[in-house]
């Protein structure tokens, strides 16, 4: 496998851009939760909210030549718990935002929320900011479940939710919901299935509990399902969900018939670049060639390339961070790094793999700046396995491939 990047054949302009802002506290810190979240301590004050906000407004600033020209297709506030930040700081963060950046006029701006904080704003005021979706952490709808994954709400909340933001506006709201848990029987996840959908979800991501490094459950792992209770589980939610009308287009996430899949979810599976501001964020950027021009004076951006960045993880560092190091272009960098030529293959891969129908091969050269040629050997290889399907147009895994997408995966590690 010969993966010599030809930058020429990186199509900047076409490649859609999106906003990832991160809100890293929470209520309770969950058990299996691995993100960059922080409890709230009792001595927590307005000025926090103000600081951290200036910081991402600034993040912001500094990371607007990185659009070379293009519009913000999508935003996602994730967390953390985003619901915390009080509505007043929102209106503050999108005004200023939106002189900072051009937004596309059907942008897509998911919120992510808890129904156990969702009382600090009405939905409507979401709604009158510019957020147009949001997903809503339920897990679960069983006591015994949430309280075994450290939810701090109850059925009843996670009911009136998802039930208040489609009562108020909201005509895409997802509902995460795991599977696979704690001495979860195959009746009960089915019945959470059921309810998100009663309840009004439009979009559904459903995915199996995995117990992660530097978690709770890590260092005192639950008694999960036995492999067969888990694959009894996952065909009956599938074959409920496409009964109920959801349609499956990526490993773990289904969009009801009066939805469609989440635009800013796809970007990444697609390859596509993302913008990051946030304590503890991940970005990528494609730089091409013709814009050079426009970064001058700036050491890390003296090669055109594709590019991974991160934030400071604690929220005290991001907001009073220093770069010594020049870099005015995206302040408060603790990674910058230009991804390797060898790696690009299976990073491509392992995010549009995901996708149940695929991607144009074309999607290849001009997100990576590979050539199909380069690694056509492999291609060759794993059709005959019969892991992939058989087609020049099309990079799509087979029923099969979708069972072992890791097996794919190694073929170009």
């Amino acid at each position: 496998m010969e993966n010599m990047l030809n930058t020429n054949n990186l199509e900047v302009l076409s490649i859609p851009l999106a906003l990832y802002i991160h809100i890293p506290w929470c209520v309770k810190k969950c058990p299996y939760c691995d993100f960059n979240s922080h409890e709230l301590g009792a001595d927590i004050s307005l000025s926090m909210y103000d600081d951290y906000v200036d910081a991402l407004l600034l993040d912001a600033r500094m990371q607007q030549p990185l659009t070379q020209g293009r519009e913000i297709s999508s935003i996602f506030i994730g967390g953390g718990t985003p619901s915390l930040l009080p509505i007043v700081q929102y209106r503050r963060l999108f005004s200023e935002l939106r002189s900072i950046f051009n937004f596309a006029a059907n942008i897509e701006i998911t919120m992510e929320a808890n129904p156990g904080t969702l009382e600090h704003a009405p939905f409507a005021e979401y709604l009158e900011v510019g957020i147009n979706r949001l997903s809503i952490g339920v897990q679960s709808f069983d006591v015994d479940k949430l309280q075994t994954l450290g939810r701090i709400h109850n059925p009843e909340q996670a009911i009136t939710a998802i039930k208040a933001a489609r009562a108020a506006g909201f005509e895409r709201v997802n509902v995460d919901l795991m599977h696979g848990l704690p001495q979860q029987t195959l009746p009960e996840a089915m019945h959470d299935i059921q309810l998100a959908h009663d309840a009004g979800a439009t979009h559904i991501s459903w995915y199996q509990l995995t117990i992660e490094p530097n978690t709770v459950f890590y260092r005192s792992q639950p008694i999960l399902p036995d492999e067969d209770s888990l694959a009894d589980i996952e065909q009956a939610g599938q074959t409920l969900l496409q009964r109920l009308g959801y349609d499956n287009y990526e490993v773990s996430a289904w969009t009801g018939a009066s939805d469609m899949p989440c635009r800013h979810n796809v970007n990444y599976w697609q390859f596509g670049d993302y913008l990051a501001i946030g304590a503890g964020a991940h970005g990528k950027i494609s730089i091409g060639k013709n814009v050079l021009s426009n970064l001058a004076d700036n050491e890390l951006l003296s090669a055109a390339g594709i590019y991974r960045f991160s934030k400071s993880r604690l929220p005290k560092d991001y907001v009073t961070y220093a770069d010594t190091n020049t870099m005015p272009t995206a302040p408060k960098m603790v990674g910058w790094q230009a991804i390797a030529s060898d790696e690009l293959v299976s990073e491509f891969m392992l995010n549009v793999l995901r996708l149940h129908d695929g991607v144009a091969w074309t999607l290849f050269e001009a997100r990576t700046g590979l050539t199909y040629d380069s690694i056509a050997t492999e291609i060759t290889e794993l059709i005959n396995k019969g892991l992939l399907i058989d087609s020049k147009d099309t990079l799509r895994p087979t029923k099969l491939g979708q069972r072992y997408l890791n097996q794919i995966l190694r073929a170009f590690l």
